[in-house]
């Protein structure tokens, strides 16, 4: 196949750039296309990493790294408070949220991470740069693409700016043929209207309002201690607000605020409760969206992230199901590409991480569905004794509406590639952790493909490394005496097989993981795979 790269990824944000990384940790060379030369600092999106999501980072090396520049340690704080303002009285607070107090804890290999997107992307891009397998080339997009039977023929529009790649950089276009192409591309996807893919749902009519801004002195006057969020619940301007960094730089969001109507400054002003003086760095005026593309793929075109769906921000789930997206399709086309994956392999994507996101968007909009708006009661601006006799009933309304948003380890962890076509009967799920000694985790002893843990000298191991010596399948074997069982754990760390709950054999179940089994060549619409 005459191609100028094995993969094309349209887009080179956190998931596009996640994409390349999952393939070169695989050996595949790929093409990261991105408009933007640099990294957009003044507007933080998405601020939660997931547990789950510093697991995969950690697969390349970066969780550390990420740690190291977050400019709030994942020490600092687990909570989130609700507040009649920031400088105002405390209505009730929520611990352990969004996995930050998992440090040490068997259950994660890396606890969650408060800190912004962008740094997260810069992280991510000088990841890229420094392999030997990726190329990040900016100031291009992808303009059109035609699929064909040998692959996939794109056009690059030169985006008028700063380009890293010289050859390019008087060009207007030019195509390039690729065998592969994920579009990572956002909401406004070339790659979605390539395949004849479009969203399904909706936008949520309600208006937010993002500003963020620099108050020196504002922190040590904060009464609640540290928090993630601050919760605001006024009937004047409800919203949230937190910090970017441990020095003068915050964000808030108001709650109702349309951008006719935006005073930026007033709007902090409002959420503090003081009038404070504030340096406004930045707005950003958005509606939540609920959208899912009715299908995530042809045969040679992908779509992950944004491209594929969309959630509300309440939870922070959006850009961590993102993550998953391009550790999933890119461990399927390593495997294509590197030529001990079947072709039907790359048929799971679709069935896999279509469902995650239908729940994902749904989980979402129930934590959306009650906001500040919806928790403030009139009573709480009054004088202390009428504050006194509304805060246990709005506390409690709190507490029911939102323990789920902070604490949801079920949807970050507990998902399942259950009744997916290369996962066997009984397995799907996140291989369980464990700490092996203090700061080696058990995700630590895996290998980069598939590994089969177990006792190895049983005949059902041997017959297993026997099939993957065949095949040419990378397979690492770590041998436990002390487990019940064979387990086969795929390169994402999710369970294929288990020999304790299938009913075929590991030969039959690796052939299946890796797309060689006849059964494993449907392509399986969404709802078949359990969560």
């Amino acid at each position: 196949m005459n191609v100028d790269t094995p993969v094309l990824i349209a887009g080179g944000g956190p998931v596009g750039l996640a994409t390349a990384l999952e393939l070169a940790h695989h050996g595949v060379h790929s093409l990261v296309v991105e408009p933007r030369a640099e990294v957009s600092w003044l507007r933080p999106r998405a601020k939660t990493t997931s547990a789950r999501t510093m697991e995969l980072f950690r697969r390349w090396g970066l969780a550390a790294v990420i740690r190291e520049r977050a400019p709030l340690p994942v020490s600092w704080s687990d909570e989130a408070v609700f507040a009649t303002s920031l400088l105002g009285r405390e209505i009730t607070r929520f611990r352990g949220c969004f996995g930050l107090d998992l440090t040490g804890d068997d259950l994660v290999a890396e606890p969650g991470q408060q800190v912004a997107q962008p740094l997260v992307e810069q992280v991510l891009r000088e990841a890229v740069e420094a392999s030997p397998y990726a190329m990040l080339l900016t100031g291009w997009r992808v303009e059109t693409l035609r699929e064909d039977a040998e692959g996939v023929s794109i056009t690059l529009r030169n985006d008028g700016t700063l380009r890293n790649d010289a050859a390019l950089r008087n060009e207007e276009q030019r195509t390039v043929r690729a065998a592969y192409v994920v579009g990572c591309d956002g909401s406004r996807s070339v790659t979605r209207e390539a395949i004849g893919a479009r969203y399904e749902g909706r936008d949520d009519a309600r208006p937010n309002f993002n500003v963020v801004f620099r108050a020196p002195g504002l922190a040590e006057r904060v009464p609640h201690g540290p928090a993630v969020h601050y919760w605001i619940l006024s009937p004047s301007q409800p919203g949230l607000v937190g910090r970017l960094d441990l020095a003068d730089t915050w964000w808030c969001i108001g709650q109702g605020v349309t951008r006719e109507e935006a005073d930026p400054l007033g709007l902090v002003r409002a959420l503090v409760g003081d009038d404070i003086q504030a340096e406004i760095l930045a707005t950003d005026p958005w509606k939540a969206r609920m959208l899912l593309a009715d299908r995530y793929a042809s045969d040679r075109v992908f779509l992950a992230g944004d491209a594929a769906h969309q959630n509300p921000p309440w939870g922070g789930h959006g850009f961590n199901t993102g993550v998953g997206d391009a550790v999933n399709i890119g461990w399927r086309l390593a495997a294509v590409v590197n030529g001990w994956g079947a072709p039907a392999l790359l048929h799971g994507y679709e069935a896999e991480r279509r469902p995650i996101a239908q729940r994902t968007i749904a989980e979402a909009a129930r934590n959306m569905a009650t906001l500040s708006p919806e928790l403030t009661d009139p009573r709480l601006a009054g004088d202390d004794a009428t504050f006194k006799s509304a805060r246990p009933g709005v506390a409690a309304a709190v507490h029911r509406a939102k323990d789920s948003e902070f604490h949801s380890l079920d949807l970050v962890l507990g998902y399942t590639y259950a009744g997916s076509p290369h996962v066997s009967t009984g397995a799907g799920e996140r291989l369980p952790h464990r700490w092996l000694a203090p700061g080696v985790s058990l995700y630590d002893r895996l290998g980069k493909a598939f590994t089969l843990i177990g006792d190895s000298s049983t005949l059902a191991a041997a017959d297993i490394t026997k099939v993957a010596a065949e095949l040419s399948i990378p397979l690492t074997t770590w041998h436990d005496p002390t487990r019940v069982g064979l387990a086969l754990v795929r390169p994402d760390q999710h369970v294929a097989w288990t020999s304790t709950t299938a009913d075929e054999d590991g030969r039959t179940a690796l052939l299946r993981a890796t797309g060689a089994h006849p059964d494993g060549r449907r392509n399986v619409r969404m709802g078949l795979v359990g969560n």
